[in-house]
């Protein structure tokens, strides 16, 4: 079973930016998908941004244009670059992987790392 472990989380004003890191304990290049979620307090946990193997990606509308998410199978780590952020956007943040690029059967979560956006 594959472990993650994510970072690069913290306190941002408004309008910086924040890079958040995924580091599995097995190589994730056989890993069909992978993504970022997110959980704000008294919300149901969202998908922020997916990528597959093959590199296709999908992103929550409230963050297209702003969030970019990349794989380094060599460093067997997911990344979640964040660029004007927004209050909105403070949540713990989880990464996911799955065996299938539909992301129906999962494989393991994260323990999150918590983003906060001040105003």
């Amino acid at each position: 079973q594959v472990q993650l472990v994510e970072s690069g989380g913290g306190l941002v004003q408004a309008g910086g930016s924040l890079r958040l890191s995924c580091a599995a304990s097995i190589s994730i290049s056989s890993i069909k998908a992978m993504g970022w979620y997110r959980q704000a307090p008294g919300k149901q946990r969202e998908l922020v941004a997916a990528i597959t193997s093959g590199g296709s990606t999908n992103y929550a509308d409230s963050v297209k244009g702003r969030f970019t998410i990349s794989r380094d199978n060599a460093k067997r780590t997911l990344y979640l670059q964040m660029n004007s952020l927004k209050p909105e956007d403070t949540a713990v943040y989880y990464c996911a992987a799955f065996i299938d690029p539909e992301r129906t059967v999962l494989l393991s979560w994260g323990q999150g790392t918590q983003v906060t956006v001040s105003s």
